[in-house]
């Protein structure tokens, strides 16, 4: 194995709800802090989001490892920033069987 370069700097982000006090919520994101990762474009698709199709483009991102439990662990309900370009994470896994990557498979473009 290859030792990854993690030459992009990512913002690990979380969703905040927020009851509004009117039986609604108020949403926003937090960031959880910064990781340095590799992003590699893995493809692309439309998804047909109310009456438009949208792109989307499938990433694989690796990360140094963090312990299950850990602020510093991407989680699927997460994502992570980078400027205005947004990665939704839909599952996270060991890259190397040493456990030193974490292997990231994100959507950008989703809403």
């Amino acid at each position: 194995m290859n030792t990854p370069k993690l030459n992009r700097k990512l913002v690990l982000e979380e969703l905040d709800r927020v009851p509004d006090g009117m039986g609604g919520f108020t949403e926003s994101w937090v960031s959880k802090g910064a990781l340095w990762a590799n992003l590699d474009a893995r493809g692309a698709s439309e998804k047909l989001v109310g009456a438009r199709t949208l792109p989307v483009a499938k990433y694989k991102i690796l990360t140094r490892a963090a312990p299950f439990g850990s602020d510093s662990r991407p989680r699927p309900d997460q994502r992570f920033r980078e400027g205005l370009r947004t990665f939704d994470i839909l599952a996270v896994g060991e890259y190397d069987e040493a456990g030193h990557y974490l292997e990231i498979w994100a959507e950008e473009g989703r809403l």
